[in-house]
């Protein structure tokens, strides 16, 4: 009698970064809803679990011990039976390669993203840190180096709401959209509206 081979289900790792401010957490909440994930903050790991190295006062923040960050994130991935949304703005350099399905990039046009880190309280030099770091594509560069490049897509979120990019996403995850990188360019696009020196200045 010929036996029924099992069923394998294979449990994706999705991985939302980008930059700080840009609205990853928001994102991956709602997506994680949408596909009935489990959403792993890391800001929210690291302070709950105790996982940072230190303060940095100068940009107000903890500083993550990503070498026990990366063991606790493994240790969460190899226990979960299901889906699992990872966001963090270094999350590429704490979940494993082997691990992640996809990684999506979120990106949003410099003068949106301001006023979003403006009134979430960011000012001085965090905000034009991170400012500088979203025109020159750190975040997706970070990506692409740990992940490679057929694992990250990258997602214009400019006056997008969140609705619509989480449907975005899950349209690339359903590969009935394309997964791309490469067609943002902040510099050229402030430059083209005459106010690339305003950031400049400040950098």
């Amino acid at each position: 009698m010929r036996q029924s081979k099992k069923t394998i289900i294979l449990k994706q790792v999705i991985v939302i970064t980008g930059t700080p401010g840009v609205g990853k957490t928001s994102v991956s909440e709602r997506l994680a809803a949408k596909l009935e994930a489990f959403h792993i903050d890391l800001t929210d790991l690291v302070k709950s679990e105790r996982l940072s190295s230190g303060y940095d006062r100068r940009r107000q923040t903890l500083l993550s011990d990503t070498d026990e960050l990366a063991k606790r994130v493994q240790q969460i991935v190899k226990q979960s039976r299901g889906d699992l949304i990872i966001d963090g703005h270094y999350a590429t350099s704490v979940v494993s390669k082997r691990a992640v399905s996809r990684v999506f990039v979120l990106r949003c046009h410099p003068q949106q993203l301001k006023q979003q880190m403006e009134e979430r309280g960011f000012k001085g030099a965090k905000l034009w840190e991170n400012l500088a770091a979203e025109i020159l594509d750190v975040c997706l560069y970070d990506a692409i180096k740990e992940m490679g490049l057929g694992k990250v897509c990258e997602i214009d979120i400019t006056d997008k709401t969140v609705d619509e990019t989480v449907e975005e996403i899950a349209s690339i995850l359903r590969c009935e959209k394309d997964c791309i990188v490469g067609f943002i360019d902040w510099l050229g696009k402030l430059e083209e509206e005459s106010v690339l020196d305003q950031y400049l200045k400040e950098f």
